[in-house]
């Protein structure tokens, strides 16, 4: 069953696979950081989506949609920015993520440094998201 891109039930899915996977519990063990996803709409109408992604040690803690007035309540370690079709296009495999990065085609808000010392953690996070069934039809 595919599930739409940034819907809750798409963030639950990628929650569950973060937590069954075995590869990325290894290779994220160390790491130490909570993530907001901060998508710009394809529909210039339409508010941007927050995804905040608890990650600790190979587990996802907790993964939720961000409403509008939780955003100055959290403060995460990252913040990615970058409109739909670029996370789109680094989910189809179409983009590298971390080119992404360098370029500031996805933005970073917290250490770029830290990142850079875990692209493997990076690389197989994203691998994981991609692995989840999507759907990335735009209403």
């Amino acid at each position: 069953m595919a599930y739409k891109f940034l819907s809750p039930e798409w963030l639950q899915a990628l929650k569950d696979k973060l937590n069954s996977d075995a590869q990325y519990a290894r290779i994220a063990r160390n790491w130490e950081g909570d993530i907001m996803f901060h998508v710009e709409p394809a529909n210039p109408d339409q508010p941007p989506t927050r995804l905040y992604l608890d990650l600790w040690h190979g587990r996802c803690r907790d993964a939720f949609t961000v409403a509008d007035n939780q955003t100055d309540e959290l403060k995460p370690a990252f913040v990615l920015r970058a409109p739909y079709a670029v996370f789109r296009r680094i989910l189809a495999s179409e983009l590298d993520p971390m080119q992404a990065m360098i370029t500031r085609k996805l933005k970073v808000q917290g250490s770029m440094a830290y990142m850079l010392r875990n692209v493997p953690v990076v690389l197989d996070f994203v691998r994981c998201a991609q692995e989840v069934d999507t759907d990335f039809e735009v209403e």
